[in-house]
């Protein structure tokens, strides 16, 4: 594709003399803007993807694929039955969620609160990988789960009692007055979502029915499927089955949540493309400045019978080798600071005694990242497309030159 000799010119452009110096510190920042671009790039879509990946795992094995709350119907036995018989692929629980508030010497927190059927549990994934203290076997009856943050700003542990005040109030001889009661931390959960393992604490189910003053009549089914991707369709089939209860599933709760996320990172992907473009025109810069330097040699190696077609994919070749190799660099360097992001976090993190990633405003106690092959092949397509373009365009201009006049006023 390329000959010898315009290898060889290609070579000489790469190696400018002294006095061209400028031309040298044009192509370096020509390669260093690339490279930090794409490299900029690939760890931002990296941080993006995982991000996006380590909060929907989280948010699916903490919270139900699909819920179903009573609307103008009650969730009877009967039906509850029913679904278990016709989901048998699922773990469908009974559950009662409602808020309250932990009262200790120093503080009053406000929580959330779920309650569980204690013979179910067991079955919950979320148990079986997060519990960090005690046993959930001990969870009966007067005893609750609670989170490890929460656990760290109670400064509790199990075995431990707290007094948590209802939002439902009861009669008594002085008015109605909000409900207390004693419960004893049985287990300690760590689910690595820091809000979650803040606000969020577990009761037996008959004792959040008691908490809150209600009955069987209120009770909510939870459903957690082997593949949560397809909780919409289990969701329409249900809903099918009784329009009268309030089907909803994972992703309509965090629709906006995970919409907001995909418009952001293609937004910082138009944004940060930018810095490629703007180093790509440096080789647009240089190339011209190159030219109009060897206008002489060009029109001296047009006098010895090289094509004007040779002489413009020299100089073509030299801008873009600068992009590929600058490229190449930029996709090495991404891909290693992706893989080591959090030993780097954590690095700077201690060297400047500042935290780089908050987990009470990012929710997750790591910062995350995933690499994507469809990405880096984008990324890397993208930054040679524009090296090809900034490189052909100011190449194009050594077929103008005429060799007479250069020869002669050169």
């Amino acid at each position: 594709m390329f000959s010898t000799i315009e290898k060889l010119i290609t070579v000489r452009n790469l190696k400018p003399k002294k006095k061209e110096g400028f031309l040298k510190v044009i192509s370096t920042f020509s390669f260093l803007g690339i490279m930090l671009g794409v490299a900029i790039l690939i760890i931002v879509m990296s941080v993006m993807n995982g991000f996006r990946e380590e909060l929907t795992q989280k948010i699916l094995g903490f919270n139900a694929h699909i819920s179903i709350k009573p609307y103008d119907t009650k969730i009877t036995s009967n039906f509850y039955n029913g679904l278990k018989r016709k989901y048998n692929d699922a773990n469908i629980l009974r559950t009662y969620n409602g808020e309250a508030v932990i009262i200790t010497n120093n503080l009053a927190k406000g929580i959330l609160i779920r309650g569980f059927d204690k013979r179910d549990i067991k079955d919950v994934n979320f148990f079986k990988k997060n519990i960090i203290d005690g046993d959930i076997n001990d969870f009966s009856s007067g005893s609750i789960i609670i989170g490890k943050q929460l656990a760290i700003e109670l400064d509790v542990v199990v075995g431990d009692k707290i007094n948590i005040m209802s939002s439902s109030l009861i009669a008594t001889p002085l008015g109605r007055i909000p409900k207390q009661s004693i419960y004893k931390i049985s287990a300690v959960f760590s689910s690595g979502l820091y809000e979650f393992d803040k606000n969020v604490t577990f009761f037996n189910l008959e004792d959040s029915l008691s908490f809150f003053e209600k009955n069987e009549d209120d009770i909510n089914l939870e459903f957690y499927l082997d593949n949560p991707l397809k909780a919409d369709i289990y969701k329409e089939k249900i809903q099918k089955t009784e329009p009268n209860l309030y089907v909803f599933s994972w992703a309509d709760l965090n629709k906006t949540f995970f919409s907001a996320l995909k418009v952001e990172r293609n937004v910082m992907f138009l944004i940060l493309t930018l810095i490629i473009v703007v180093a790509a025109f440096n080789i647009i810069s240089g190339l011209t400045i190159l030219i109009k330097n060897k206008t002489k040699e060009i029109a001296i190696l047009r006098s010895l019978g090289l094509s004007r077609t040779s002489i413009v994919k020299s100089f073509f070749l030299t801008g873009f080798l600068i992009g590929f190799f600058a490229t190449i660099a930029g996709v090495a360097l991404g891909i290693t600071f992706s893989i080591y992001i959090e030993e780097v976090r954590q690095f700077i993190s201690a060297l400047t005694n500042f935290e780089i990633f908050p987990k009470d405003v990012y929710f997750l106690d790591k910062m995350p990242s995933k690499l994507s092959f469809g990405s880096i092949i984008s990324i890397s397509a993208f930054s040679i497309l524009i090296t090809i373009l900034t490189s052909l365009l100011p190449s194009l201009s050594v077929s103008k030159i005429e060799t007479i006049k250069a020869l002669k006023y050169e």
